[in-house]
């Protein structure tokens, strides 16, 4: 039997990178945020909820690329599609990338998908996936 939940937060996880300084730069500017002083081997995403996105490099090694959805303020989404667009990333409604230049409206929000110089799956979206 379990008790009650453990107070258990994300604090920072690593992102393979072939560029950590352009690939955490590239985040920073769609999503309006500041890329942080190198840490160790890190150039560091500092997030609004104290989770810290740590660029590093991956060197020769194949980057198996992952997702990262971004919970974002519903006033600051259109700013981020600006950005994508004025930096011609392309941005999908779907996480399958099968529906271009749209957004989707998951949960009574909006949300896009768009890749990340290394071909990370990102997401923005203003409102939280509702779980069973």
């Amino acid at each position: 039997m379990k008790g009650p939940p453990v107070a258990v937060e994300l604090n920072h996880t690593v992102i393979h990178a072939r560029d950590k300084r352009a690939s955490a730069a590239f985040l920073a500017e769609v999503l309006g945020l500041e890329v942080g002083a190198p840490f160790g081997p890190f150039v560091p995403v500092d997030t609004g909820n104290h989770v810290t996105l740590d660029y590093y490099d991956a060197g020769d090694a194949p980057i198996q690329p992952g997702h990262y959805a971004f919970l974002v303020p519903d006033e600051e989404f259109e700013a981020m599609i600006g950005r994508l667009e004025r930096m011609g990333v392309t941005y999908f409604a779907d996480p399958h990338h099968t529906e271009p230049g749209r957004i989707n409206r998951l949960f009574g929000g909006r949300g896009a998908y768009f890749e990340d110089p290394d071909g990370h799956n990102m997401e923005i979206m203003t409102r939280p996936y509702v779980r069973p």
